[in-house]
């Protein structure tokens, strides 16, 4: 009986965590136009992490931004180079395309989905 019961509390539990979102992954492949950046996460949020991969012909620029200010641990990703990063709680990663044409990124995020996502010039 005893068995039972902590099966059935493991089954519930599992079900809970996956149902409201607290494990997750999200897959993505994003344009972003030119002289224009793609934010994920500018809200209130758990954390995450984001492999990336850059499929345009310019490199990208990405920074991490917490929503209470600032920026640090800017990268700089090459054409057909991945990248991998670890974001904190409340902390937006913002990937910016500062040329004059598209460009395109593959996302695979796990954690925490329940980002907002957005552009910003």
């Amino acid at each position: 009986m005893k068995k039972i019961i902590i099966t059935l509390f493991c089954g519930f539990s599992a079900f809970f965590m996956v149902s409201c979102g607290i494990f997750g992954s999200l897959t993505s492949t994003t344009t972003i136009g030119p002289q224009n950046s793609f934010v994920l996460g500018n809200n209130q949020h758990g954390a995450f992490s984001v492999d990336l991969k850059n499929i345009s012909p310019n490199p990208l620029n990405i920074h991490l931004a917490p929503v209470n200010g600032g920026t640090h641990s800017p990268l700089v990703v090459q054409p057909n180079q991945k990248a991998s990063l670890k974001v904190d709680r409340n902390t937006a990663v913002v990937i910016a395309n500062q040329f004059n044409e598209n460009a395109n990124v593959e996302l695979k995020v796990h954690g925490d989905t329940g980002l907002s996502m957005g552009y910003k010039n």
